[in-house]
């Protein structure tokens, strides 16, 4: 057990595999459970019972709570006790009863997760997944394997993720949402079955996208969603909204590389 002065930094009822390696103001809580060949950086508060397992590397002042699983070994048939990774970036919250996994050989053997993202109570991330920053999974939302995330995207309550889902960047869906093609940039889904409902415009405003930017992005869903275009001919028209609108650039390049079909 360390400590400095009163404050006690690793619970002397923690159990904490000699070889892991914890920066000296860690703080683990009573019966977490911190096995070899895990990394945590500085400042990161760990909660009591929590199990964390490697390969994973969890970076600076992440907070994470009680009863979370990190680093378990992924649910797929195929996992044959491989070493796969978890990397966990810096300044992110999870919390109680969520499961973040390992990676597969069968993609490239990490699980990714960037920095100030949110994982509400019983989320769940499942195996070779890639989540960018600033995203926020509500209670119960649950990524299957292989899905890409995008930064600053939302998932509402108990939104299912079906593997090898792409969903872009400041994207939004509702509570309760099935989500089984990818999503791109900037579009609010909802419903049953799950459709776009129209832009997050709400999200851009937060982020200090510009009211101009915006327009544009109005215009392109209208472009994707509203018009009778084919799909190459929406993209075609979107791109010629581009202009230096990098946020229009990133939207023609996700269409141009969706791969499990677009929500449309």
């Amino acid at each position: 057990m360390c400590g400095i002065g009163e404050l006690i930094l690793i619970d002397s009822k923690a159990v904490i595999d000699i070889n892991a390696e914890i920066a000296d103001n860690v703080h683990i809580g009573p019966f977490s459970v911190i096995e070899g060949d895990v990394q945590i950086d500085s400042g990161t508060v760990i909660g009591s019972h929590v199990v964390i397992k490697g390969s994973t590397k969890i970076g600076k002042d992440n907070k994470i709570y009680q009863f979370s699983s990190i680093g378990e070994d992924p649910q797929d048939r195929k996992y044959a006790n491989e070493v796969t990774q978890l990397q966990i970036g810096d300044r992110n919250t999870v919390r109680e009863f969520s499961t973040l996994h390992r990676g597969t050989l069968q993609d490239h053997s990490l699980t990714k997760i960037g920095n100030d993202n949110l994982f509400m109570a019983y989320t769940h991330v499942a195996h070779d997944c890639v989540v960018g920053n600033q995203v926020i999974m509500a209670n119960g939302a649950s990524l299957a394997g292989h899905v890409h995330l995008g930064s600053h995207a939302i998932l509402g309550g108990f939104t299912l993720v079906h593997q090898f889902t792409q969903i872009g960047e400041y994207s939004f869906s509702a509570m309760g949402s099935a989500v089984t093609q990818d999503i791109p940039p900037f579009v609010m889904v909802g419903g049953r079955p799950t459709r776009p409902h129209g832009i997050n415009s709400v999200g851009m405003e937060r982020n200090g996208v510009s009211p101009e930017v915006i327009r544009k992005i109005r215009k392109a869903y209208k472009l994707l969603y509203k018009s009778n275009f084919r799909l190459e001919d929406a993209i075609e028209e979107i791109e010629d909204l581009a202009g230096e609108s990098d946020e229009i650039s990133m939207m023609v390049s996700f269409l141009r590389n969706v791969t499990r079909g677009l929500l449309r």
